[in-house]
């Protein structure tokens, strides 16, 4: 009886090891497909996607290796598409600009929230909860507003100063600050630490994981964000790369995979770099208050 059952639990092991194996070979495959895609000459991206643009017979088919590879996409892109590089840029200047409008604005926020004992502090940290929960359309016209005010509609500050502003951030960040042992901070206080040191030195020391965790989670949101340039800038020179592929027609197939694989390349890096710090935020994010 006991080898029928270990023969039955290796079985149910391999069976659910077989089924992730599976899930994750279907999750890559839109990965797979821009990659081997930017590599493919027109000729077989026409005979591949043909069935769906030409409305022709049959169904769309893919290759695993291109029948004729090239790298004239990427020539095309990197060396002859000057208007690449701009939305590149602005892509990359918006992203830091709202990071480090976040770290200057939501981490002391949220070391004040972890730390201070202060009347109507929970309410104030469930209202931030709730914004954080809103999404961009029902805000999207308060904002408007505001920065049609402020003249600021058609610049790249009408899409970082909101986003400075942002309470997800804060949310992160504050778990990590709540993970700090309040007998630590009270035994700095005895010791004669100000304010400021103890949130200098222990509060960044000890809290990083859920600052790093807010700034990679932070990138990933504002590398690939669509609405808010689309709502807030008209000149098309001002916006993101985010907002550069949906341009690219169908006849441009090949552009638009090697376009997307440059552009998933930074957001790749950011999130296998920042993959432990992903973790720690998921865990701070649980912590009751």
């Amino acid at each position: 009886m006991r080898l029928i059952r270990r023969i039955v639990n290796m079985a149910v092991m391999m069976t659910v090891k077989l089924m992730f194996i599976a899930m994750g070979v279907v999750i890559c495959m839109p990965v797979f497909l821009v990659v081997t895609g930017s590599v493919m000459g027109s000729a077989d991206l026409q005979e591949c996607l043909a069935p769906v643009f030409l409305e022709g017979q049959g169904f769309v088919t893919w290759k695993l290796i291109p029948q004729y590879p090239t790298l004239e996409h990427y020539k095309r892109l990197l060396i002859e598409t000057p208007q690449f590089f701009i939305l590149f840029w602005n892509s990359i200047k918006i992203t830091l600009f709202i990071l480090a409008g976040q770290l200057a604005v939501g981490v002391p926020a949220a070391w004040a929230f972890a730390v201070y004992d202060v009347r109507g502090k929970n309410v104030l940290f469930l209202v931030y909860v709730v914004l954080m929960l809103l999404p961009f359309q029902v805000t999207m016209l308060s904002s408007y507003i505001v920065l049609n005010k402020l003249s600021l509609l058609d610049t790249h500050w009408a899409v970082i100063l909101p986003a400075v502003f942002s309470t997800f951030p804060v949310f992160v960040t504050y778990g990590g600050f709540r993970a700090i042992p309040k007998a630590l901070i009270e035994a700095a206080r005895i010791d004669g630490a100000g304010e400021f040191y103890i949130f200098t030195r222990i509060g960044l020391g000890l809290g990083k994981g859920g600052i790093l965790s807010a700034v990679v989670l932070g990138f990933l949101e504002y590398w690939n964000m669509i609405e808010q340039p689309l709502a807030f800038l008209k000149d098309k020179a001002l916006w993101p790369l985010s907002l550069y592929l949906p341009e690219i027609e169908w006849t441009q197939a090949g552009f638009s995979f090697a376009a997307s694989l440059v552009m998933l390349i930074p957001a790749v890096f950011v999130f296998v770099m920042g993959q432990d710090y992903l973790e720690q935020g998921i865990i701070y994010s649980g912590l009751k208050q």
